[in-house]
C-alpha cells in the first residue's frame, strides 16, 4: 500500500486560498482529505435542530461534490477524534497529517492527543496558521508581553502588517509572509488530491440532528456594505454589516481574502477583523478567561442571577424593546446585530445583575457565529471585567439606544410588532433605580477587596 497525506479540515472549509491544505498538496504525497463530526461536541448540544450543524453538514456535502470533480473524495467520520484517528491510522499508510491551528483549549488538547498518536505511528503532524492574520506571540508589546488594550494592539496589528521582510540567505519564509494576507494559491496544485472513488458523507438524521428552516448568511457581500460599513453599521434597520461571522468561524471563506479587501475598502471594518485577532490572542495568552473574569476582582461580585428575569430576556419580553427585538431576532435567526448584542449585554448584567457567564452560555447555545474568543471577549468588554472593558459604571440606556440608533423603531417593530400597543410588556426594571442598583453593588464589591 502506498503512503499518503492526509489533510484534516476543522475550521477552515474551503479549498481555495487554504495555508494549511496548500502545504499538503505541495508535499511529496498524494492528499487524502478528512472531516471528523466530532461527538464530544455534538452530544453536548441540546436541540437537535441546530442551524450550525445543518450548515456544517451541508458545507461537507459541497466539499465533496467539489473534490469530486478533481477525481478525489473527503472521507467524513462520525465519533469522538481520538478513536477515528486510530481507526484511520490502522487502515491507511500514513506519511503525514496536515491541518490549521484551532486556538481553544479542548482543540489544543485534542489536537496534542492526535499528534501522539501519529507520532507513534511514525508518521509527522504538521500544523500552520489560517484561522487568524496574526496568532499568539506575533502581535507584543516591546518588553516581549502580550497586550491587554485594543487600541494600541490594533496600532502594532497594523504596523506590523506593513513590515516588509526580506528572504534571509535565500530560504522559503512563506509561514512569515503569511502574516502579510499572503496568499496560498492552492488551485496550482489541485492535481496533487488523492484519485479515488467518492465516500458517503453521514445524513443529519444518521447524526442525531434534524434540518431547521434557519437561513444561513450568504458568503457574498456588496462591496457597498464593507464600503459603507463605517456610517452604517450602527444601524440594525439597515444592511449595513457583512453577517460572514458563520463563514469566518468555519472558514468557508478566507480571513486573508477578506482583510485585503478591508484595507482598501473600509478601515473600521478592517478594524473588526483585528479584533477577532485580539480576543483569539487573549484567549491564547490568558486561557482562564474561559471559566472565568479576566480581572479576577470581579469574581466578586454578588449576583442576583434571578431566573424568572433571565428567562424573560432569553424571551425577549423585558419591556425595553431594543433588548427585546435583539433577543427575539437571536431566538429566530440565529444571529444578532452588533449594536444590540452590546445593548442585551449590558442589561442582562448591569440592569438585571444576572452573571455574564448566563448570558455568554446562551449566547454560545443561539448563535451562528458563536466563536469561543470572541463571545467571551465581548460578554466580559460589557460585564466590565474583562480586557480593554466598559468600565463598570458605564451602563447603556436601553430607551437611549433606541432613540438614537432605531428612532423610527423599524428594527424593533420587526422583531416585536406588538410594541406600542397593549400587548407589550411592561419594564420588568425601572432603568434608574437599576442602574443606581448596579453602581452600588460593584462599587462596594470591587471597595472591598
Amino acid at each position: 500500500m502506498s503512503k499518503i497525506n492526509i489533510f484534516w479540515f476543522r475550521r477552515d472549509l474551503r479549498l481555495s486560498d487554504n495555508a494549511g491544505l496548500y502545504h499538503a498538496l505541495r508535499s511529496d504525497k498524494p492528499v487524502l482529505p478528512v472531516f471528523i463530526f466530532d461527538k464530544n461536541i455534538l452530544e453536548k448540544l441540546s436541540d437537535k435542530k441546530d442551524a450550525r450543524v445543518e450548515f456544517l453538514q451541508k458545507t461537507i456535502a459541497d466539499l465533496s461534490k467539489e473534490l469530486q470533480t478533481l477525481g478525489s473524495t473527503i472521507l467524513v467520520k462520525h465519533g469522538k477524534p481520538e478513536e477515528v484517528w486510530k481507526k484511520i491510522l490502522a487502515t491507511h499508510e500514513i506519511d503525514a497529517v496536515y491541518t490549521n491551528r484551532d486556538y481553544e483549549g479542548y482543540a489544543l488538547e485534542r489536537d496534542e492527543a492526535v499528534k501522539g498518536l501519529v507520532e507513534e505511528k511514525g508518521g509527522k503532524f504538521h500544523t500552520f496558521k489560517d484561522h487568524v492574520i496574526f496568532e499568539k506571540g506575533e502581535v507584543l508589546k516591546k518588553d516581549g508581553t502580550p497586550y491587554t488594550v485594543f487600541t494600541p494592539f490594533s496600532k502594532r496589528w497594523k504596523a506590523k502588517l506593513s513590515t516588509k521582510l526580506a528572504v534571509p540567505n535565500g530560504t522559503d519564509v512563506s509561514e512569515n509572509l503569511s502574516y502579510y494576507f499572503q496568499s496560498y494559491p492552492t488551485e496550482k496544485y489541485f492535481n496533487n488530491f488523492h484519485q479515488t472513488d467518492s465516500m458517503p458523507v453521514p445524513t443529519l438524521a444518521e447524526m442525531g440532528f434534524e434540518p431547521t428552516d434557519i437561513e444561513i448568511p450568504s458568503k457574498t457581500v456588496a462591496q457597498g456594505v464593507v464600503k459603507n460599513y463605517d456610517k452604517n453599521r450602527n444601524f440594525p434597520a439597515i444592511n449595513g454589516t457583512s453577517r460572514l461571522g458563520i463563514h469566518f468561524r468555519f472558514g468557508t471563506i478566507s480571513i486573508r481574502e477578506k482583510a485585503r479587501k478591508a484595507q482598501v475598502l473600509n478601515e473600521t471594518f478592517l478594524n473588526e477583523l483585528i479584533w477577532r485577532d485580539f480576543y483569539s490572542m487573549i484567549l491564547a495568552h490568558f486561557p482562564h478567561v474561559a471559566k472565568g473574569a479576566f480581572r479576577k476582582k470581579y469574581e466578586n461580585i454578588p449576583w442576583r442571577n434571578n431566573e424568572e428575569e433571565f428567562k424573560l430576556w432569553c424571551a425577549g419580553k423585558t419591556g425595553y424593546p431594543m433588548v427585546d427585538a435583539g433577543m427575539r431576532e437571536l431566538n429566530q435567526t440565529g444571529y444578532m446585530h452588533n449594536r444590540v448584542r452590546m445593548i442585551t449585554a449590558s442589561f442582562l448584567t448591569k440592569h438585571l445583575l444576572i452573571n455574564w457567564q448566563w448570558g455568554e452560555a446562551y449566547f454560545a447555545q443561539k448563535l451562528l457565529d458563536f466563536d469561543l474568543a470572541s463571545n467571551n471577549g465581548g460578554w466580559q468588554w460589557a460585564a466590565g471585567c474583562g480586557t480593554d472593558a466598559a468600565p463598570y459604571f458605564r451602563i447603556f440606556n436601553p430607551t437611549s439606544q433606541m432613540q438614537k440608533f432605531d428612532k423610527e423603531a423599524k428594527y424593533i417593530k420587526k422583531w416585536a410588532p406588538e410594541y406600542g400597543t397593549s400587548n407589550y410588556s411592561a419594564p420588568i426594571v425601572e432603568h434608574k433605580a437599576a442602574r443606581e442598583r448596579c453602581l452600588e453593588v460593584f462599587k462596594v464589591a470591587l471597595n472591598n477587596l
